[in-house]
């Protein structure tokens, strides 16, 4: 359901209105998700745009950053109580150069001194997480008109600098797997190995000897064992197992690898 163009042109004249926010500065929120051994993030795509972002926005002088991130992601998507994870500052002179916001702003009719703080140059501060896929339920607004996952490597065409803060965002949850991984609801609270060799084969994007991953999984520390799962197959039964409540990641290495195998 769109919104309509009334009510959306009154929320973009409220917005650009506002003296409130922190000059130059913005957050963005890369939300992955798996599902169907596919790792994906959430984008918006703007109104009568052919362009896709990340949920994000403008920084109020009274919040800090993480209530900044926290509060755009649910006024962009309506998810809530995620953790997010500040990940790396982008600032590139050129990043915002392909300014959405005119274009935007031009479409509806909106008129704005071309010295407006929204076309000035913006360092945004990108916070990451992982969720399960089907949480996210969200709503148009002024600027967004759907929401939906896409696959990591099948990008539509992203606004600003967006597809490289995706990439960026999914290279440090590749160098932080072993914590982001347990952190985060992408698996149930009880899985087998398969499953969990098969997430991080995923995120990873590369493949494990069953026997080489199993071993170098269980000497990170990270798991508890379980009772056995039995299904009534002629399968042997696989072990379940469950994170650890706290998990501590002492390198920036990636924790698996196939390197001992070539």
């Amino acid at each position: 359901m769109k919104i309509k163009n009334e009510k959306s042109k009154e929320t973009l004249q409220e917005l650009i209105d506002t003296k409130d926010f922190v000059a130059h500065v913005s957050v963005d929120c890369t939300i992955f998700g798996f599902h169907n051994n596919i790792l994906k993030v959430l984008l918006l795509k703007y109104h009568d745009l052919d362009l896709w972002s990340l949920p994000g926005g403008f920084v109020f002088n009274d919040e800090d950053l993480r209530e900044a991130a926290e509060r755009v992601l649910y006024e962009r998507t309506h998810l809530q109580n995620i953790f997010l994870k500040q990940f790396h500052t982008f600032g590139r002179i050129d990043r915002t150069e392909n300014n959405v916001h005119q274009i935007l702003l031009k479409n509806k009719g909106v008129e704005v001194p071309k010295d407006h703080w929204i076309f000035q140059r913006f360092i945004t501060v990108g916070y990451c997480s992982l969720i399960d896929f089907s949480m996210a339920n969200t709503f148009p607004d002024a600027f967004n008109e759907s929401c939906e996952w896409f696959e990591v490597d099948k990008l539509p065409k992203m606004a600003f600098d967006h597809d490289r803060i995706i990439e960026t965002g999914l290279e440090y949850l590749r160098m932080n797997i072993n914590t982001e991984v347990a952190a985060s609801n992408l698996l149930p609270e009880k899985f087998t190995m398969k499953d969990l060799q098969c997430l991080y084969e995923t995120i990873l994007g590369e493949k494990f000897r069953r026997n080489n991953f199993q071993r170098k999984i269980l000497s990170l520390n990270i798991l508890d064992r379980l009772e056995k799962l039995y299904d009534g197959s002629a399968n042997k039964a696989p072990y379940l197992y469950k994170f650890k409540t706290r998990i501590y990641n002492p390198t920036n290495q990636y924790p698996i690898s196939n390197e001992e195998e070539n």
